[in-house]
Parts: structure tokens; sequence; C-alpha cells
């Protein structure tokens, strides 16, 4: 069933009519056939200009979308053989992080991506993408794991954010994600990451500090997420969409800032849309980014993933 967010109003009414016609006989000269194509054009003309000029509050409302693609979607629809690898060797397994070795067309690849869950259940399973220090240390132990047999990592991010709670402090949870960064940063072999949906903050980043950093069109990336941003700011989540505009979380923003090095396109609509073609869009951009980046040498692929950070680091601080 379609879930319509609030902006898509119009959108909602049209589907709902061409249902109803779809239900409906041929009356008289009004052939049903034709006034569905027709609708169907009214509908793709209308995404298409509603698409087009997002706002930023609006964009992160797409990016949270129930029915978007998640991680596992992207596993099972890009990776043959995929063979799932559990926890951390020191505490625990945590759901909320999806790792393992499989074949992504023909090379084999490390895969780890947060995973937000469909329903409730699996929600709750997988924390909502939000990783405990377990986690990051697990995604740790697959990167040095790709490193020793030299293959390439793929990470995809979403996540509103890494767990807060008391638990997850208690078994260090800062110093777990800024050890994913520092062996992200080390590793000499090649790193692609896509950001797939959410991208929050330095649960995000902590299995995204690659040499290629894709982007999907309608996903979010940023420090914090516009509710926190706003509670901070306002003392009053209210004005998440002020802090959405001032976060610049959307792709075309952070790519113009050289956060990410390109954007990868969704179908009409957003991903959820027509998650097929989404992932498959997400493959022929990851395919292009390995083929790129994996020939070359690994101490390379390490001073270039170090330097391009460094220097985003060093540039913020200068202006």
């Amino acid at each position: 069933m379609q879930s319509f967010l609030e902006f898509e109003k119009n959108i909602a009414e049209l589907e709902g009519k061409m249902e109803e016609l779809r239900h409906l006989s041929d009356i008289g000269d009004i052939k049903i056939a034709d006034e569905v194509s027709r609708l169907q054009i009214r509908i793709d003309r209308s995404l298409k200009q509603l698409y087009a000029k997002l706002t930023p509050w609006q964009t992160v409302m797409v990016a949270r979308h129930p029915n978007r693609p998640h991680c596992m979607d992207y596993v099972k629809g890009l990776v043959d053989d995929f063979t799932p690898l559990a926890g951390d060797r020191t505490f625990a397994e945590d759901a909320a992080v999806i790792g393992g070795i499989g074949r992504f067309r023909g090379r084999s690849v490390v895969v780890i991506g947060q995973e937000k869950g469909h329903d409730t259940e699996t929600r709750v399973k997988h924390n909502f993408g939000m990783a405990r220090p377990e986690g990051y240390r697990k995604a740790q132990r697959l990167m040095h794991l790709a490193e020793r047999f030299q293959i390439p990592v793929v990470t995809l991010v979403d996540t509103p954010g890494a767990y807060p709670g008391i638990d997850a402090e208690e078994r260090g949870q800062a110093e777990a994600i800024a050890k994913s960064i520092e062996v992200c940063l080390d590793l000499k072999t090649p790193i692609v990451s896509v950001v797939i949906g959410e991208g929050g903050s330095g649960g995000a980043i902590a299995i995204a500090a690659a040499n290629k950093v894709l982007m999907m069109e309608h996903a979010v990336y940023s420090v914090i997420s516009p509710e926190g941003c706003a509670s901070i700011l306002w003392r009053s989540s209210d004005h998440a969409a002020e802090a959405a505009e001032a976060l610049k979380l959307r792709a075309s923003d952070l790519l113009d800032l050289g956060v990410i090095d390109s954007i990868i396109d969704e179908p009409l609509g957003a991903a959820h849309r027509n998650p097929g073609d989404a992932i498959q869009m997400v493959g022929d951009a990851l395919e292009a980014a390995l083929n790129e980046i994996v020939p070359q040498d690994g101490a390379a692929l390490r001073s270039a993933r170090r330097e391009r950070f460094l220097t985003m680091g060093n540039e913020a601080l200068s202006a």
C-alpha cells in the first residue's frame, strides 16, 4: 500500500481517482483505459514538478519514508552469495549494523550497512538503524578482514545517528565511533560509501570516511538531525524546518561543499515509488566508482582518503 507524505496530497487524490477508475468498466464512449492513461500522465507530471522543488525539510521526510529501500533491500538486490558475519568478538552482535562478504557484479566485496527495518518488529530488532558500540566494532573487524584479503569495502549509510542510550555510553560509544573513523582512514583497500537514506552525525561518518562518497538524490547527510538542531537553538523541535534549511543537508548542497563526490539519481517520485529501479541505479553508480579506484595502489588509496578528510576539516577551520 502506497504511503503518502503530507506535501503529496494532490498526488494522493489523483492516484485515488485512478484506482477508482481501474475498477470500472467502459461507459458508453468513455474508455476507462484511456482515462487511466491520461491520469497517469498528470500524476507523472505533478511528481516531476513537486520533486524538482522540494524544501530541505521535505527532503528529510522523503529520506525517512517507510517504504524507501533499506540496507538489506540493496544487499538482496545487488550482492550474490551474501554471507553475513556477526559479532564484534568483544561483547555481542548488533543487528543495527549488517555486515558480510558477497559478490557484487562479479567482484568480491565486504558489505557493511545500517539497517532500520520495515515494520514494528524489524525496527525494534534493528534498533531503528541506531548502532551501539558493538556494531561499530563489528564494522571495524570486517574492514580489517577486507584489508587482509585485499577486498573492496562497500558501506550503505542509513541511520538517524548512533544509539545514545546509557548502556551504549557505558560500553564506549564515542570511542567506538572514533575508532571506526580511524580504521576507515587507515585501510589500504578501496572503500565506497553510499548514503541511501539518512546520514546522521558521527553514527554515519563512522562507516563513511571513504575514497568515494556517493549520495542518493533524496537522501540527507548532516552533523545533527533537524529536530536535534532546533531543540538546541530554539529550545523546540517545532523549528525543525528552519534547522533543515540551515544545515545544508541535501545532496546538492553537499556536492557543492565537496563533502560527497556524486549524486545518484532516483526514479520519478523518489526511491520508495520504484525500489527496484532505485537499487539498480545505486548498483550502477557503485560499479563505476569501484572500477575507478580498485586498480589504485593501497598506499595511494589510504593517502588520498586521509588527505581528503583532513583538507575538508582544515578548510572549514580557515573559513
